[in-house]
């Protein structure tokens, strides 16, 4: 049982963002977010986007440091994926990341 976060390497919104996620469930993930102050708005299918300026407050509360490629891993892994949809609702083919903040008309990812 653990929340995870990738380095903050991905730029938006004139910031640089992190990813975070959890192994267990979205509970704990929510719970884990709104203990570092995370807005809901910055959940994003299964993961919340982090700005750098919160990162060290999430490692300093349990969050693990992972590479970007082992947190998706982690996710997939959890069974906690949840694919990008395409306007018909399919799943959309994607490599391991994220996305990047801003990727999907000016909205976190």
């Amino acid at each position: 049982m653990a929340v995870y976060i990738d380095p903050p390497i991905w730029p938006g919104h004139g910031r640089m963002w992190s990813h975070l996620v959890s192994d267990v469930s979205y509970e704990e993930l929510h719970a884990f977010a709104e203990r570092i102050g995370a807005p809901r708005r910055g959940f994003d299918r299964d993961h919340y986007d982090v700005p750098s300026t919160s990162y060290a407050t999430a490692v300093d509360l349990g969050a693990v440091e992972v590479t970007s490629k082992e947190l998706v891993r982690l996710l997939s892994a959890a069974g906690l994926r949840r694919p990008r949809r395409g306007p018909d609702g399919t799943a959309v083919l994607r490599d391991d990341s994220l996305g990047d903040p801003g990727s999907a008309g000016g909205a976190l990812p």
